[in-house]
């Protein structure tokens, strides 16, 4: 190696060093960004698919009249989202003189937030590409005081953008995947300096934050403060379909292929266990003349919730009226949960969980991933893969009443491990507003 090698060589250490990280970063990011897009987008609308949201993600939105106190939210999709509610409708409680946006991520996301939040937030849109104009035009519209990111997303321009601006940052609901930590371990290099750019570091869990530790979070701003996903309470509504005497076990939110599934094993277990009672709730009412026709076939009597029917007169209720079924888990034995036989992602299990009541869910629940992570370290939440292990673990809960109060007791367990994380959050927010 010559001298001239050598002096090249410390010259461009000298610059690099020199040169703020994220300046290089968002140079870098900039340029690919630029080269890239067209090509991404001829190969979306050749699969059919449009770029949702890419307008705004650009900064091409209308400016929203604000004022100068904005509390901004984001989740990247529909599960981040839907652990936002409470918290966010908190927010509007506690803070009424702020203003709240909300972005995602995901044309998901940004569907259940413009269906949930329409009376809450006063600015929805999605989150800005992490590129330094996309940000830079999106902070100088919206004009956040603090800004809150569900779980762990680290865009470093925009935290960057953040710090620079005097703008609260928090990450909340922290989690990270193993998959991802061992990603992120290997640039921790890099995203150190993205996590000293938050004002805290909030997790769900002492193995979450141990995980951001290693990557480089500052201990001193990183902490846990539970998931927000179990701050919910039980209803305080009395139940009655004659349930007395019988074991109730719910299908909740079932999708078509799910009743299919269902309905079967619920027979085969009758059949075995006569004090057992099904309350079926399909997803979408429009689909009950289809499951008639399935309970016809299966030869099981039924009744309709909104004809007054009982479990005294009926094997099968037919839950067909609306918003009912959150209260309906007070009574069950034990709870299948659908949309997760199929792609939809699964429902919220936690609205059988908080009445001590056991779940069952199929495979496919990218939508509640950290919930279901959470319960099936117990007996409170089961997944199973295919329907022979469903009806497997049916008839366990059916069985052995030392396991199934086992079970009850894990999801009271982990309710009140958990459960506190809005305060948490609502308390930092009033230190810093």
């Amino acid at each position: 190696m010559t001298i001239y090698t050598i002096l090249i060589i410390l010259l461009i250490l000298i610059l690099i060093s020199i040169i703020d990280v994220f300046f290089l970063y968002g140079l870098v990011s900039t340029v690919v960004f630029v080269i890239c897009l067209p090509f991404y987008f001829i190969v979306r609308v050749l699969n059919k698919k449009f770029l949702y949201g890419w307008k705004e993600k650009l900064g091409f939105f209308k400016t929203p009249n604000l004022g100068d106190k904005v509390i901004m939210y984001h989740g990247v999709s529909v599960g981040e989202v839907i652990a936002l509610e409470n918290l966010i409708k908190k927010t509007k409680e506690v803070f009424p003189q702020y203003k709240i946006v909300v972005t995602t991520g995901t044309k998901t996301g940004q569907e259940i937030a413009r269906k949930k939040y329409a009376q809450v937030a006063d600015f929805i849109t999605y989150f800005p590409f992490d590129i330094t104009y996309c940000v830079n035009v999106f902070l100088n519209k919206v004009r956040p005081n603090v800004v809150l990111i569900a779980e762990t997303e680290l865009w470093p321009i925009f935290s960057s953008s953040c710090k620079r601006r005097g703008i609260q940052l928090y990450c909340i609901n922290g989690r990270m995947s193993d998959s991802t930590f061992s990603i992120y371990k290997k640039f921790r290099f890099f995203f150190k300096f993205v996590l000293q750019k938050y004002t805290k570091i909030l997790t769900q869990s002492e193995i979450d934050m141990n995980k951001l530790l290693a990557i480089g979070a500052p201990k001193e701003k990183t902490s846990v403060m539970k998931n927000l996903k179990f701050d919910i309470k039980a209803s305080n509504e009395t139940v009655d379909l004659g349930q007395d005497g019988f074991r109730v076990i719910i299908a909740g939110s079932t999708h078509k292929g799910e009743d299919e599934i269902i309905i079967p094993i619920f027979k085969e277990k009758h059949e075995k266990y006569p004090d057992t009672k099904l309350l079926l709730v399909s997803r979408h009412t429009q689909r009950i003349p289809n499951i008639v026709e399935l309970l016809d076939k299966a030869g099981l009597n039924y009744g309709y919730r909104s004809k007054g029917d009982t479990f005294k007169n009926f094997d099968v209720i037919l839950l067909d009226t609306m918003g009912e079924l959150g209260k309906m888990y007070s009574i069950c034995h034990f709870a299948f949960i659908g949309g997760s036989f199929n792609k939809t992602g699964g429902h919220n299990p936690l609205e059988a969980t908080v009445y001590s009541k056991p779940t069952i869910t199929g495979p496919c629940i990218h939508n509640f991933r950290d919930i279901y992570w959470l319960l099936s370290r117990s007996n409170a939440g089961k997944i199973v893969k295919n329907p022979k292990e469903l009806s497997e673990y049916i008839e366990k809960l059916l069985s052995d009443n030392e396991f199934y109060l086992q079970a009850c007791k894990d999801c009271e367990t982990i309710f009140n491990d958990q459960q506190g994380a809005l305060d948490i959050v609502i308390n930092e927010l009033k230190e810093i507003l």
